[in-house]
């Protein structure tokens, strides 16, 4: 059994290491050479990394990537990726070539507000407190004036705040509905921090309140909290050309292909079971942009699948239409993303991969994401109504296979050479080393 430790935060970085390995490891030796062997020999930066969080033990590598040769409203782009799945980057990039013949991809900002709201409980009616909200949101907006003189500077700040009535869902509850501007920041601190200080001032103001009762003076503040879904703060990036330019095989024609991409995407819209995994491979594309640019995936990751569903049933993020035997195949997606402040200015990498984009503001990031989601889906659906998922990604995946049984590089050679005209499977893979090796 593993002991319980208090005051484990304030052990240095050798102690938590020798008491991890010591009661979770039979090899504890092996174990810390582990995770000694991806220490930065760079002590600045390895101390820099170590603040990012808490207990930190050591670091955990990701391939750091580039998909060349995007056009994005007629600009080149390299898209710097984060991801440890082979075949995402190599489908990206396919895309990429693809549509580059056939005008590139075009991109728009939609609009680029976000929420964050003030829950509360209070005792009494609508009727009562919405000429109270009235009287003192002048008040609430006067409260942040120093909060968002900065934000302010730069073009942003607080939108708007709006008192809406939930007690058909919780007895008592309400909310101030509050939509932000934070321009090139992500801006949750931002958010937050205003939040928070519309809360005290709405706690406040109740209780010197003189039409409310003893009881609907103690207004109840439940949480103060940005959200992550954000439904209009959304990005639309799209690409289209005559379906005489599509693909035109033996197999498949190019007004054949457009009706089965199209019915594909169809399915992807109708059918969750179908739309999640189809969501899930657009999420491949845009995390791995979102990562190496020192943003939240996780929270774009929850916004894009609420997203997906706020027609009350799960849907595809991606849509296709065949018009004037012209196909459209577009995305739109909620991204919440920014270029200054967090990780962006502290991460080495996340800094580089910033400059290889030419240093995009939050809009211009917002339709660069977007594109690589469009790309990458493209490059799934492509396969899926052509040679089947697999053909491609096991043979990304082969180098994989090959290393996870230690393959020397000679027999790395042989195998790749062997797989270049045959079907990858792990069995096979398993057989041709075997052969080598007897």
């Amino acid at each position: 059994m593993i002991p319980q430790i208090t005051g484990f935060s304030k052990l240095s970085k050798e102690e938590k290491i020798n008491w991890l390995t010591t009661h979770h490891f039979s090899e504890s030796e092996k174990a810390k050479e582990t995770l000694l062997n991806y220490w930065n020999t760079d002590k600045k930066l390895q101390q820099l990394h170590e603040e990012f969080a808490e207990n930190t033990l050591s670091n955990f590598y990701l391939p750091f990537s580039i998909a060349p040769n995007f056009t994005i409203n007629n600009k080149g782009y390299t898209i710097p990726m984060t991801i440890e799945e082979s075949s995402v980057v190599a489908a990206a990039s396919n895309a990429a070539k693809f549509w580059n013949k056939r005008g590139g991809f075009k991109a728009t900002v939609i609009n680029t507000e976000k929420i964050g709201q003030v829950h509360f409980s209070f005792a009494g009616s609508l009727e009562k407190l919405t000429p109270f909200f009235t009287a003192i949101k002048p008040k609430l907006l006067a409260s942040v004036n120093t909060i968002e003189a900065n934000m302010k500077k730069r073009g942003g700040g607080v939108l708007d705040i709006s008192l809406r009535d939930k007690t058909n869902a919780i007895p008592n509850y309400f909310q101030l509905h509050c939509t932000f501007e934070t321009v090139d920041a992500m801006g949750a601190n931002f958010i937050n921090t205003c939040l928070e200080q519309f809360a005290q001032v709405l706690q406040e103001e109740a209780f010197n309140y003189a039409l409310f009762s003893d009881d609907e003076k103690a207004i109840e503040i439940i949480m103060s909290i940005l959200s992550n879904y954000v439904p209009n703060c959304v990005v639309r990036a799209e690409v289209s050309c005559p379906i005489s330019e599509l693909p035109n095989t033996d197999q498949l024609s190019s007004t054949a292909y457009a009706e089965k991409f199209v019915r594909a995407l169809t399915i992807a819209e109708k059918e969750p079971y179908r739309a999640v995994t189809h969501n899930k491979g657009i999420m491949n594309g845009v995390d791995a942009v979102v990562l190496a640019t020192g943003n939240d995936f996780r929270a774009i990751e929850a916004g894009a699948h609420a997203y997906a569903a706020k027609d009350g049933q799960y849907s595809s993020l991606t849509h296709a239409y065949i018009k004037h035997n012209t196909l459209t195949y577009y995305i739109e997606i909620p991204l919440a993303v920014g270029t200054v402040g967090g990780l962006t200015s502290l991460h080495p990498m996340v800094k580089l991969a910033l400059q290889i984009l030419g240093n995009p503001n939050a809009k211009e990031l917002m339709q660069i994401i977007a594109v690589a989601g469009l790309a990458q889906n493209f490059g799934a659906v492509n396969s899926l109504i052509t040679t089947g998922i697999q053909k491609g990604h096991m043979k990304m995946h082969l180098l994989n296979i090959l290393n996870q049984h230690q393959a020397t590089n000679a027999e790395k050679e042989q195998i790749v050479k062997f797989f270049a005209k045959n079907t990858v499977t792990h069995s096979e893979v398993l057989n041709q080393l075997a052969l080598i090796r007897a």
